[in-house]
């Protein structure tokens, strides 16, 4: 439970909100799980529970990942040097033999990971169901709930494949009415559309190789009528690109948007290969993307064009992606990374270090629909607070508190408030034991191995 009522003062504020406010030295005050008063100097005088000193830190709106495979931790360090198709087809038979166990292991760490790299908000795009592999959805939202970030599963899916004409192999894939039976329940059991939600639902078919047209018209059309949102992989490389002209004789973006893929309630991985138009129609129809940096860069897929879309008026958040191609599975990097590449395309001035935190938080939280309820620091608004320490040796002599966070080395969060509830304190995971999961994704990743060498 949260305390009734949390006080942290003495900090430098960024809240992301509209104006860009900021406070040199500033207080957050919090009731219950709502965030109550934001302002300059000491807090007003009132009975708080607990009081947190912040000086020497920097507060934030907790972060928010916009794409991500938990299920991949238990895969890390497999495929290094793979284009995304070669890493697929190498790793689509491992991925073949997760369970329930191995997942709610790899979705544990995954989620302890992004807590301690200050993310409050975290959703997953999972689309691998094997058969007899037990209730994979299930066992991450149980990790989500043990470790207490406010968790946006998606039910994804594949249903197009090697025979087919898809990449991946027969015995990964479903049947169309299967997944579509299996995404209404999803929503029925988990998905939570009240403004303080923890939980929400999405549905989420693959990628325009792994999934057939009608899947992802009929998905577009279930998610609508359900009120949810809807999200995939796009453009992500070349050979997608080659793929879709080929088998539809159009560009990703075309294809998706002859489907009636592109609006507000749709938000879209990657998005590296745009060109100019492309770029506008996402502008025009508020059509989000999650950029991974990291993940672009491990597979060596490219540079999104995250300046243009964010000018064009598109919400840009940003993704940590599956841990099988970027190991390090931590948002907080991120930041920095998405305003290094932005510059390596288009120039220093093409993202500030200010531009880069508002995709981590006020952005993210445009892609998943949420930006009345996260995103920034703000009265009303639920109490997802990040407090960042900048005046250790990484931090101290940096100026601009913003700067010493983006710029900086990356820090783990000294405190993470997730709902009012305190999930890091004192730069230490409270919720669970981290060397408790260390061991339990140590052999979860290892029983994977085994299988997998004993189907070769």
């Amino acid at each position: 439970m949260s305390a009734s009522r949390i006080v942290i003062e003495g900090c430098a504020i960024a809240t992301v909100d509209a104006a860009g406010t900021e406070y040199e030295t500033g207080h957050v005050v919090i009731e219950g799980n709502r965030i109550v008063a934001v302002g300059g100097g000491p807090a007003p005088e009132g009975p708080e529970t607990v009081r947190h000193d912040g000086r020497g830190c920097l507060a934030t709106p907790g972060l928010v990942n916009c794409h991500h495979h938990l299920y991949q931790w238990a895969t890390r360090g497999m495929a290094q040097e793979a284009t995304l198709f070669e890493w697929l087809v190498e790793l689509y038979p491992v991925w073949a033999l997760v369970d329930e166990p191995i997942e709610h292991a790899a979705a544990r760490a995954g989620l302890a990971a992004l807590a301690g790299s200050g993310c409050s908000t975290s959703m997953d795009h999972h689309y691998v169901f094997p058969r007899g592999a037990g209730d994979l959805l299930a066992a991450e939202v149980e990790a989500a709930r043990e470790i207490g970030l406010r968790f946006h599963p998606t039910r994804g899916s594949m249903d197009l494949g090697k025979s087919g004409g898809g990449l991946p192999p027969d015995s990964v894939v479903e049947g169309r009415d299967e997944i579509l039976v299996a995404s209404e329940a999803a929503i029925d059991r988990y998905h939570d559309g009240s403004p303080d939600a923890m939980l929400r639902v999405a549905l989420a078919p693959c990628s325009p190789f792994s999934v057939t047209r009608e899947l992802m018209a009929e998905s577009a059309e279930l998610a609508r009528r359900r009120g949810v949102r809807l999200h995939t992989h796009l453009a992500e490389t070349e050979d997608e690109e080659a793929f879709c002209l080929e088998k539809f004789g159009v560009r990703p973006v075309e294809y998706l948007e002859d489907l009636g893929w592109l609006g507000e309630d749709v938000w879209l991985a990657h998005c590296v290969h745009l060109d100019e138009r492309e770029v506008l129609r996402f502008g025009e129809t508020g059509t989000g993307v999650a950029h991974c940096p990291s993940s672009n860069g491990r597979l060596g897929a490219g540079i999104a064009p995250v300046a243009a879309l964010v000018g064009a008026g598109a919400p840009v958040g940003l993704g940590v992606d599956g841990a099988a191609s970027n190991e390090a599975g931590t948002l907080g990097p991120e930041v920095r990374q998405a305003m290094l590449l932005a510059r390596l395309r288009g120039g220093p001035r093409a993202m500030t270090a200010r531009g880069a935190l508002e995709l981590a938080t006020m952005h993210g939280a445009r892609c998943l629909g949420r930006e009345a309820e996260i995103g920034s620091l703000e009265p009303g608004k639920l109490a997802d607070v990040a407090l960042w320490r900048i005046d250790d040796l990484g931090g101290a002599g940096i100026e601009d508190p913003v700067a010493a966070l983006v710029l900086g080395p990356a820090r783990p969060v000294e405190l993470l408030l997730v709902n009012g509830r305190p999930v890091v304190e004192g730069g230490e995971l409270r919720t669970a034991d981290e060397r408790e999961i260390a061991r339990g994704l140590a052999g979860a990743s290892g029983r994977l191995k085994e299988r997998a060498e004993a189907t070769r």
